[in-house]
């Protein structure tokens, strides 16, 4: 019976998980031990294609090919497993920014079609832009052009009913608790239907800048 083969050590210590990614971990071995992929493919019965995948990150290590990588290329398994599994450190660090506004509260623009409030006023740079939005208008065709700015738009209906016009898809009538998310370049509308106020809240991925530049005429009021 053949004696069993111990793993020879290397300088995998240093490299038990290089950016979390076996592939790195598996050229580094190539480059230092000199071999080409057919030479690993050879060593460990794994087809050439397979192992350049792996080594791109487009594949995937299962348990299978890590033995069989731990085996043909006398390697402790678990510098394998550890690059395999391991996930790189979060490198964000918190800003600590916050604002709060009271109900009601928050600078307001009135235009022809809706009365707005700002939300959050105080943070500038924000990546998302909140607004409560008052829809006065209560017919298309008094609308005017729809509006467009770059980024995108969440809405969610607070109070009523509103019909969403976009120029690319027929309207849609939301009631309260209904929502709708989209590419804002494509331009769109909301205009209040039945008896009673509309409110909603609109949050905007595009600069505070952008959004003022799309508003309807403001109300000289």
């Amino acid at each position: 019976m053949p004696a069993t083969r111990q793993p020879i050590p290397t300088s995998g210590d240093r490299r038990t998980a290089v950016d979390g990614n076996p592939g790195v971990f598996l050229r580094e071995l190539r480059t230092e031990k000199g071999w080409t992929l057919a030479e690993v493919s050879e060593r460990t019965r794994i087809p050439v294609s397979t192992l350049s995948k792996i080594e791109t990150g487009k594949m995937s290590l299962s348990y299978e090919k890590l033995l069989r990588l731990s085996q043909g290329l006398e390697i402790d398994i678990t510098q394998l497993f550890a690059a395999a599994t391991s996930i790189p450190a979060a490198t964000h660090t918190a800003t600590g920014r916050r604002s709060i506004t009271p109900a009601g509260e928050g600078p307001s623009i009135k235009t022809a079609t809706y009365n707005y409030t700002y939300p959050s006023a105080d943070l500038l740079n924000k990546t998302l832009n909140p607004m409560i939005i008052d829809i006065k208008v209560r017919s298309i065709d008094d609308f005017g052009d729809l509006m467009r700015h770059s980024g995108e738009e969440y809405v969610l209906v607070l109070e009523g009913e509103c019909e969403f016009h976009t120029d690319m898809y027929a309207p849609s009538h939301l009631k309260t608790g209904d929502s709708a998310y989209f590419d804002a370049s494509m331009g769109h509308g909301y205009v209040a239907v039945g008896e009673g106020p509309c409110r909603i809240l609109s949050v905007c991925s595009a600069t505070d800048a952008d959004l003022k530049s799309a508003l309807h005429p403001v109300d000289a009021e």
